[in-house]
């Protein structure tokens, strides 16, 4: 092959696409696309909170009223000795939006049965809350029934809320906190990138090849140069326009979480969610030191306050203490992790999968597509190149709950799943050897599979008027 020729064909392909608008709009929408999708769950959330009700409840049991405590989205109003029939019709007369019923107390059960009645559905949220205060007076009362002094207290001294806390070792032992959840969303996004690079730009290959063959420019092409020439420098030159859109989404995305770092950076973030002991000190102007030498610390203090609260009947804000704590330290575990992940290692090992993902992927698409004179005629001889990509997604999805299982192992080697399996695990860590086999396998199989799709563009490229199928495919095979 004449890599002269080779290169004005990379260099026409590559312009050609790059230049084009479409190529523009992507490349520079995609980031502040990717942005939107982490920021509109958090906006749809909040623009989707329910709107207030009130709510009549007859409380036939006595023990259920006490617990409907109003909020900013429920509002209760007690009908004691009213026919519940005589209010469904007359909710709106009444300022109701809905009507709860409460059934006697099944003493021998020692539980209730609750209805409600409104013109709308009411809302998940808004019945699990309810379904919640109903189950907490059905508890309480349980409890009284037992007739121990003080067994409501026992019951709530006995409920622990434990947070699992992750830290990883490095090879010198050296232990740094980390967060899973941010290994597996990362895993599964590398997985997705990667997934839809090699299927969008390896299609692409495919459809060039056919509008060329379509066109009846690839006579002119070939009159002029080798039908493999032409082929590996189509599929390098989508190859380098893929790179271009790739490093240009890291550029603009390290724009974007520049300019939100400088307005609330992971420092001011992480300095947010420290030891409490240590806010406490700081917003008091003393040193940790210090009030850990008076005693004054957030255990004690904590401590404290559940016996005061205990005196009172009151544990509500003991409870929350523990929330905001365990909060913060799931922040700082999360920031934590995010910042102490190999970056670098990561892009190269993307690019490395990705450039032998997609030669082996593009090399099949390009033979698929001068086997065919439409799109249409695709699909049956490009089912066997798809499976492998799908079935590589599957597993590369679920490779955060055991990436070292078998299955997600010889994902990782096998070259037809391996770019986009190995890349889902690399940010659990994955041994040397692992990583050299699995990128071997993966030329071999490159160099294999495009020395076959050379042989089929050859004679398929001039190929008219015919159908082609598995059995031409394989005669073309062996030809020399």
């Amino acid at each position: 092959m004449n890599l002269h020729i080779i290169n004005i064909i990379i260099k026409r392909e590559y312009l050609n696409r790059v230049k084009k608008k479409s190529f523009l709009w992507i490349t520079f929408l995609g980031p502040v696309f990717f942005a939107a999708m982490c920021v509109l769950p958090s906006i749809i959330m909040l623009a989707t909170k329910e709107e207030a009700k009130k709510i009549a409840v007859v409380d036939e049991s006595g023990i259920v009223m006490p617990y409907l405590k109003n909020t900013k989205t429920i509002e209760y109003h007690q009908y004691a000795d009213v026919d519940p029939d005589s209010l469904k019709s007359s909710l709106d007369s009444i300022g109701m939006d809905a009507l709860l019923v409460v059934s006697p107390l099944d003493t021998v059960k020692k539980s209730v049965s609750v209805d409600s009645y409104s013109k709308k559905p009411l809302g998940v949220d808004m019945s699990g809350s309810i379904e919640d205060k109903v189950n907490d007076a059905v508890e309480g009362y349980r409890v009284k029934c037992y007739q121990i002094s003080g067994l409501d207290k026992i019951m709530k001294d006995v409920k622990s809320d434990i947070n699992l806390t992750s830290y990883t070792l490095d090879e010198s032992g050296k232990e740094t906190l980390s967060a899973s959840e941010v290994y597996m969303i990362i895993s599964m996004v590398m997985a997705m990138i990667i997934y839809m690079f090699i299927a969008m730009f390896g299609g692409m290959v495919m459809s060039s090849v056919i509008e060329e063959k379509t066109s009846r420019v690839v006579e002119v092409l070939v009159s002029s140069v080798k039908a493999t020439e032409l082929m590996f420098g189509k599929i390098i030159g989508i190859a380098l326009v893929a790179l271009t859109q790739f490093f240009l989404w890291i550029i603009l995305t390290a724009a974007i979480v520049g300019v939100v770092g400088s307005l609330w950076g992971f420092d001011k973030l992480q300095q947010s969610t420290t030891d409490p002991t240590t806010q406490m000190a700081q917003s008091m102007g003393v040193s940790k030191e210090q009030m850990d030498a008076t005693g004054m610390n957030t255990a004690n203090l904590t401590d404290l306050a559940s016996k005061a609260m205990a005196k009172t009947d009151s544990s509500a804000v003991a409870s929350d203490s523990t929330s905001v704590q365990g909060n913060g330290n799931e922040m700082t575990a999360v920031i934590t992790t995010l910042k102490g992940l190999n970056y670098s290692e990561m892009i190269a090992l993307f690019i490395v999968y990705f450039i032998l993902g997609y030669l082996l992927y593009a090399s099949l698409f390009a033979a698929i597509g001068s086997a065919v004179e439409s799109e249409n005629d695709t699909q049956q001889l490009q089912l066997p190149i798809t499976i492998p990509l799908l079935i590589g997604f599957f597993i590369a999805f679920y490779a955060f709950k055991s990436p070292d299982s078998g299955i997600v192992f010889w994902g990782s080697i096998i070259p037809f799943t391996s770019p986009i399996v190995m890349l889902a695990r690399v940010p659990f860590g994955v041994p040397a050897w692992q990583l050299a086999l699995s990128i071997a396998l993966l030329v071999l199989t490159f160099w294999f599979c495009a020395y076959l799709s050379a042989k089929i563009y050859k004679i398929g490229i001039l190929m008219y008027g015919k159908k082609s199928t598995y059995k031409d495919l394989w005669k073309w095979l062996k030809q020399k």
